[in-house]
């Protein structure tokens, strides 16, 4: 989604509490895929793991760090993950669910796409399968 629509919106994403950590709550899914971590105790803790995450997956797109009082995370309510569509005049316009059970990309997705400037005549002949 984010390299499709990275020059319509701009995409953001806030490293927050980690969800499951070692000392706290793990999942099997993090043992099995080696992500194990303790809660961070400092803002240089929290900084390495989101810096490793973004290392051992590759994740190309833009990534803070929620600050030490969790200021992102009480602001948006995002503990463990959710999504928001913010208008550039700071307006809410989509507040997804908490995930991952109510973690929805594809309402973004749709509208993203219901929002996508109309081709000009010389994109949409280029787009045209002859």
């Amino acid at each position: 989604m984010y390299e499709e629509f990275k020059d319509q919106a701009d995409f953001l994403t806030i490293y927050i509490r980690e969800a499951h950590p070692d000392d706290e709550w793990q999942m099997d899914v993090n043992l099995k895929d080696g992500v194990c971590y303790v809660q961070p105790k400092t803002f240089e803790q929290r900084l390495a793991i989101a810096r490793d995450f973004a290392k051992r997956f590759n994740y190309l797109l833009p990534l803070a760090v929620d600050t030490m009082s969790d200021a992102a995370n009480k602001a948006y309510a995002a503990w463990p993950e959710r999504l928001y569509i913010i208008t550039p005049d700071g307006t809410v316009a989509y507040k997804g669910g908490i995930g991952p059970f109510n973690y929805k990309p594809e309402e973004v997705r749709a509208w993203l796409e219901a929002r996508r400037p109309a081709a000009s005549p010389a994109e949409a002949s280029s787009l045209r399968v002859n």
